[in-house]
C-alpha cells in the first residue's frame, strides 16, 4: 500500500485536516520533535487505497543568514553586506529538529500533499518542506506526479474536502519572490543597524554605554 504524506503549516491545522478527511477515524502520535503530531488513517488517493499521514511544520523551516565571518560586527564594513557577503539557509529553529522530523516521516512515502497557508509565505514554506522530503521519498515511476498543493480558504468540512478534490501544484515563482524579499530584508536591515551603531560609537561622548553590540538605555 502506498503512503501519502500531507503537511500543514501548524499542528492545530494538521489535526483539523486529518479529522475532517478521515471523518474522525484516525490514530495520532507525537513526532520525534515532541511538538508536531502525526495523524494516520486509511483512505483512497488517485483511485487507489493508501495510507495517509498528516503532520505539520511550525511556520518556516529555514531562515536566511550571512555566513559566519560576516556576522562579526567589528570586522565587517556594513557596505559589504550589500554585495560581497554570501548568505546561507539555516534551520529557523534548530531546537525543533524540523528537517530531521520531516525526513523521518517522509522516508519511503509515495506522494506529498502540501497544505501550507495560501499566500506567498505558504508557497515558500512548501519548497522548504520539499527540499527536506524529496531526497527520502520513493523514486517516482517515469513522469508520475508525486507533489500536490491544496488550496483552501477556511477550515470547514466543505472547503477542506473541496481542496482535496482539486489539488494543484505549488507556485515556485511566488516562493522565489519571498526568497528575494528575505534577502533584501537581511541585507538592508543588518547594514543599517551596523552602520547606525558605528556612527553612534564614533560620535558618542559616553562610549562606555556600548557593550556586547547593544546600546544601554
Amino acid at each position: 500500500m502506498k503512503t501519502v504524506l500531507m503537511v500543514a503549516e501548524k499542528p492545530s491545522l494538521a489535526q483539523s485536516i486529518a479529522k475532517i478527511l478521515s471523518r474522525g477515524n484516525l490514530n495520532s502520535r507525537k513526532g520525534l520533535n515532541g511538538v508536531c503530531s502525526v495523524h494516520e488513517y486509511a483512505g483512497t488517493f488517485l483511485r487507489q487505497n493508501v495510507r495517509f499521514k498528516v503532520t505539520s511544520v511550525c511556520g518556516h523551516v529555514m531562515t536566511l543568514d550571512f555566513i559566519g565571518k560576516y556576522n562579526n560586527w567589528d570586522k565587517v564594513d556594513p557596505a559589504e553586506l550589500f554585495s560581497k557577503a554570501p548568505t546561507e539557509k539555516k534551520e529557523a529553529n534548530p531546537k525543533l529538529n524540523m528537517v530531521k522530523f520531516l525526513q523521518v516521516e517522509g522516508r519511503g512515502i509515495d506522494y506529498i500533499v502540501l497544505w501550507l497557508d495560501c499566500d506567498k509565505e505558504g508557497e515558500n514554506i512548501c519548497f522548504e518542506v520539499l527540499d527536506a522530503i524529496k531526497p527520502v521519498m520513493n523514486i517516482p515511476r517515469g513522469n508520475e506526479r508525486v507533489v500536490y498543493r491544496a488550496k483552501f480558504s477556511a477550515i470547514t468540512d466543505t472547503d477542506i474536502s473541496k481542496a482535496m478534490n482539486q489539488l494543484g501544484e505549488p507556485n515556485r515563482n511566488e516562493a522565489l519572490s519571498v526568497d528575494a524579499r528575505q534577502e533584501l530584508d537581511l541585507r538592508v536591515g543588518c547594514a543599517f543597524t551596523r552602520y547606525s551603531k558605528n556612527i553612534y560609537i564614533k560620535h558618542s561622548e559616553t562610549p562606555g554605554l556600548i557593550f556586547n553590540n547593544q546600546v544601554a538605555s
